[in-house]
């Protein structure tokens, strides 16, 4: 073993078991282990309130399993994570700096900077896959371009001819002597005292750590993932794996989660139990999406703030404040919708089937723009996570080429029905319905008038009416097709005739009250890229087996929380309930040091790396469809980044936070 000392650096990969970074550290030398917490560099991505205290929940974990192993983890608050670094190398005389990566935007542009910066002093530095089955630049097509459609890329993985194997633990670790400013897990500021009592039935329901989500894993696998095709359509109690936080924070390899799936399927296809075999199959598409989501994040990294086809900007979103308030209070009139957005603000987690029926009703129901539920969702899930959340937001709206279709208009009444035939998970969540029948639960509004009164709901005084009915929606979202439709043919006439039309996105400089105002640079100078990047994108400026029990424990007190929240705002109308029910986004915002409570804005322009401006680059995209378009923006080369960095020079760096 050499006497090198390495700088290990965490940041969502909480975990000792499979972590590249720390295995390659423990193997050549002693290692420092930091944390840096920069809520600065965070911008208009600070973590919610749930998301926080499970961070903080995890770096106790893992300070505790690293000094088991022999060294201690350093906490670090800070205003540049880049002057915290090389404080560390200094206190140790640290010659290398090892992480693994993230594919988020904001942590792309970050991590070249540093890695520049650190090979400019002479440090080397070392970047590992430790989020994913296989790197974004390792799956193209057959013409070395990137796919744009899930199954396309999703069926190349599954045929690649090696499987990632998980690393094991160290054994022990030799501690790198050096002495830097510490900070406790108080001192980061990650929960502060106003918070602490609404996080404290968290952790009946949770239990953040790597161990227990070993334990969550095994448990899922033994015996739930056998029921998994059935389950999962069931909208209430633990019907899914519930592993997306512990994935989320590092805390679980994704490696193990696959092998371990893996395994089960062959075993279950020798057994020819086609019920196991369907249920693997479909985790393990759970768990492609998730890498799907990096991969489109890493190749399209615009994506967080523009739809990846470029027609949706024509679309003339309706950006109705008072809509996206009662959207994100659960006082829509419709109870599947209202029920998921109240499990949301209480517990910080919803099913995925609910995820997609409430922001379908935000986009299309109430043609709300699609970025504003996806920074809602970012502020108020405890598995927040920003390339799901994108993933699922352009899924929703259309934005993708294999995403939901825009027309498409799904009735909440119907989904009810289906996914929750009996009305449980509604009446858990809305106690004020608790009492319809099963008949009229999902529709109460149809409900003869002698029924609403037997089961004490007085719709428009404790229960709103719906907010729009389904027939004015469906002409709406039409309506809104057709406008954008001849938008983009106006759009694309005019760029044929020679003449010059700037277009913009209707929802750009739109604000709202509780979601932090996104914070812009003004100009970017040209990316460039560096070999010490190591395929990392180049911007400038720029319990055990009790767990499910647990929750279920959780959730019941949330919902006689909700009760006595009923009871209190008996007679106060509706201003009480919708100020009790307000966005756990403020807490956020509030606490960030670069957040504000100002509103929420998109970008309203931008130039491109040569000065024009960058709806002149769109509009001559018009010219094409949006597949040419696509294929336009890739390269032939499968292991070079020169295609995320032509994309970044076409987009302009000036969406990224400050």
């Amino acid at each position: 073993m050499s006497s090198s000392k390495t700088i290990v650096w965490f940041r969502r990969d909480l975990r000792i078991d499979d972590n590249p970074a720390l295995a390659a550290a423990a193997r050549n030398g002693s290692v420092f282990p930091v944390f840096i917490w920069c809520p600065k560099e965070e911008g208009q991505f600070y973590p919610g309130r749930v998301s926080r205290w499970w961070l903080k929940q995890s770096l106790a974990h893992l300070e505790q399993s690293l000094r088991s192993l022999g060294a201690e983890l350093v906490l670090i608050k800070t205003q540049s994570t880049l002057s915290a670094l090389l404080d560390c190398i200094n206190a140790t005389g640290a010659t290398k700096v090892v992480f693994n990566h993230l594919y988020d935007p904001v942590s792309l542009v970050r991590d070249h900077g540093i890695k520049e910066k650190l090979a400019e002093i002479g440090i080397s530095v070392q970047s590992y896959n430790g989020d994913l089955l296989y790197e974004p630049w390792e799956i193209y097509d057959e013409k070395g371009q990137a796919f744009t459609t899930f199954d396309a890329y999703w069926d190349k993985c599954l045929n690649m001819q090696t499987e990632p194997i998980p690393l094991l633990p160290p054994w022990r670790l030799v501690p790198a002597a050096g002495t830097v400013e510490r900070f406790s897990l108080e001192d980061l500021g990650l929960e502060n005292e106003s918070e602490k009592s609404s996080n404290a039935l968290l952790g009946r329901g949770w239990s953040p750590g790597w161990s227990n989500a070993d334990k969550a894993l095994t448990e899922f696998v033994e015996q739930n993932l056998f029921n998994y095709s059935n389950n999962r359509l069931k909208v209430g109690g633990n019907s899914t794996s519930l592993l997306s936080p512990y994935l989320h924070f590092g805390e679980l390899s994704v490696r193990k989660v696959f092998q371990c799936a893996r395994m089960k399927q062959i075993l279950w296809r020798r057994e020819q139990n086609s019920q196991g075999e369907e249920s693997v199959t479909l985790f393990l598409k759970a768990i492609g999406f998730r890498e799907y989501s990096r991969y489109l994040c890493f190749n399209f990294p615009f994506t967080h703030e523009r739809s990846l086809l470029s027609n949706l900007k024509f679309f003339p979103w309706h950006a109705d404040v008072n809509h996206f308030k009662a959207w994100r209070q659960g006082r829509t009139g419709y109870p599947l919708v209202d029920a998921g957005m109240r499990e949301l603000w209480a517990t910080g987690w919803i099913h995925n089937r609910i995820r997609v029926i409430v922001s379908s009703f935000a986009v299309k129901f109430l043609l709300l723009p699609w970025k504003w539920g996806m920074k809602y969702f970012w502020d108020t899930l405890l598995d927040a996570d920003l390339e799901c959340d994108i993933l699922g937001w352009q899924y929703i709206s259309g934005s993708l080429p294999d995403g939901h279709e825009l027309e498409r208009l799904d009735s909440p009444q119907i989904q009810g029905s289906k996914f929750d035939p009996e009305g449980e998970y509604v009446r858990q969540w809305l106690p004020e319905l608790a009492r319809m029948p099963t008949e009229w639960i999902h529709h109460p509004w149809d409900a003869p008038p002698t029924v609403l009164k037997a089961a004490g709901v007085e719709l428009g005084l404790n229960y709103p009416k719906p907010i729009i009915d389904m027939d004015t929606a469906r002409e709406h979202l039409t309506e809104a097709i057709f406008k954008m439709w001849e938008m983009e043919a106006a759009a694309k006439a005019a760029t044929s005739d020679g003449m010059s039309e700037e277009v913009f996105d209707n929802s750009d400089g739109i604000e709202t009250s509780a979601i932090p105002k996104v914070i812009l640079k003004e100009k970017s100078s040209c990316p460039t890229y560096s070999s010490n990047d190591q395929r990392v994108p180049s911007f400038q400026n720029c319990n055990n087996g009790s767990s499910r029990r647990k929750r279920a424990k959780y959730v019941e007190e949330e919902r006689l929380n909700a009760d006595k929240l009923k009871n209190q705002n008996k007679g106060a109308g509706t201003s009480r309930g919708e100020e009790d029910l307000c966005s756990t986004a403020e807490s956020s915002a509030s606490k960030g040091q670069s957040t504000s409570r100002i509103s929420f804005s998109v970008p309203q322009s931008c130039s491109s790396s040569d000065g024009r401006p960058l709806q002149e680059y769109e509009s001559s995209d018009l010219r094409r469809s949006w597949q040419e378009k696509i294929d336009l923006d890739q390269t032939s080369s499968k292991n070079s980044n020169v295609l995320l960095i032509k994309k970044i020079k076409e987009v302009s760096v000036s969406f990224w936070p400050v």
